[in-house]
């Protein structure tokens, strides 16, 4: 069955010095541009994790989603991603329900291995130990979903006659999602039914996932492949895009230096290989042109742009926000 298109915009809140703001103010200010949007009919608000950035690089979406769905009605909440080698499952499992019934059953739950050894040093963990982590993780939330009573043993974690309260909005729990940078995690995401979220090559994950899960007897078209694909839409480039590009720039310096740490080589900007992350950026037809190509060659059902970037204010980026969602999501529907 083909999935409709969903559209939406994904926070960081990272704030350096020069927004010239607190910490308490930047949120605020992002609180109202959320609900803001939802008002305008975006589809989804997802959030990306990192952990003991200066910059206050966002630590924990859940209680920033709780914020968000008291004051929205529509817009689905996720992760793209929650860390999951750095989480106690049980406890995940039922904050994610406590979020759950505060929005009205609108969240989902994106994870991935991680691989940032300053996020893992940090809680005292070893990154070797992050596919054992994530796998026992993932077995754990699925029965915790599930809504049944379990006991679980493995190498990492334990559970005793566990069942979760309060109960899921809907049966199943949260829409599992898992991120895919290799043929190894998009087999993962295949092993437990889950949502794609590729952050590599088309050949090595969306395809990999894809085949496996017409192997089991799934059809792929069931399911959902998400990615964040930013866009700013202007008349004029020349004027609007140096402050984007300037923000862009903070934000890559990051990853840079992450993927350095981690022993990963080019930072996904530089990584011709993985399907393309880079802005799409020019007036509403060009957008258009570019998203549309984009989404037909992925077989992408949820698309995200960044809605803040690092040292900008929230109103810098409404307008093209605006337009990104009353212009050009209507027609990338319509397709």
């Amino acid at each position: 069955m083909k999935q409709d298109l969903r559209i939406g915009v994904v926070y960081d809140f990272r704030n350096p010095a020069s927004t010239g703001i607190d910490n308490q103010t930047f949120y605020g200010e992002i609180l109202d541009q959320a609900a803001w949007l939802d008002g305008l009919g975006v589809d989804l608000i997802w959030f990306t994790e990192h952990h003991f950035v200066d910059d206050g690089y966002l630590p924990s979406w859940i209680p920033v989603a709780a914020a968000m769905a008291a004051r929205t009605k529509n817009a689905r909440f996720s992760s793209d991603i929650s860390i999951l080698p750095l989480y106690q499952p049980i406890r995940l499992a039922e904050d994610l329900a406590v979020l759950d019934n505060i929005s009205g059953g609108r969240v989902d739950l994106g994870v991935g291995l991680g691989y940032v050894p300053r996020d893992f040093a940090g809680y005292g963990l070893s990154v070797k130990q992050r596919v054992s982590r994530t796998d026992e993780s993932l077995e754990i939330l699925t029965r915790c979903f599930s809504g049944a009573r379990f006991s679980y043993t493995g190498k990492r974690y334990q559970a005793d006659d566990v069942v979760i309260k309060p109960d899921y909005v809907l049966p199943g729990g949260p829409p599992l999602w898992v991120a895919a940078s290799s043929a190894n995690g998009a087999l993962r995401a295949a092993r437990f039914n889950a949502h794609l979220l590729p952050q590599g090559p088309y050949e090595t994950t969306i395809q990999v996932w894809r085949d496996a899960l017409k192997a089991d007897g799934r059809d792929p078209d069931d399911y959902r492949v998400g990615i964040i694909k930013p866009c700013f839409v202007t008349d004029d480039k020349e004027r609007d895009w140096p402050d984007i590009l300037a923000a862009e720039r903070v934000r890559m310096e990051y990853y840079a230096q992450a993927f350095k740490d981690a022993g990963r080589g080019a930072p996904p900007d530089q990584d011709k290989e993985r399907i393309s992350q880079n802005w799409v950026v020019g007036d509403v037809e060009h957008c258009v042109a570019e998203l549309s190509a984009f989404i037909k060659q992925n077989g992408i059902t949820d698309l995200v742009t960044w809605a803040v970037p690092p040292g900008l204010r929230p109103n810098a980026v409404n307008a093209s926000l605006e337009r990104f969602v009353k212009e050009v999501a209507p027609r990338l529907k319509a397709l």
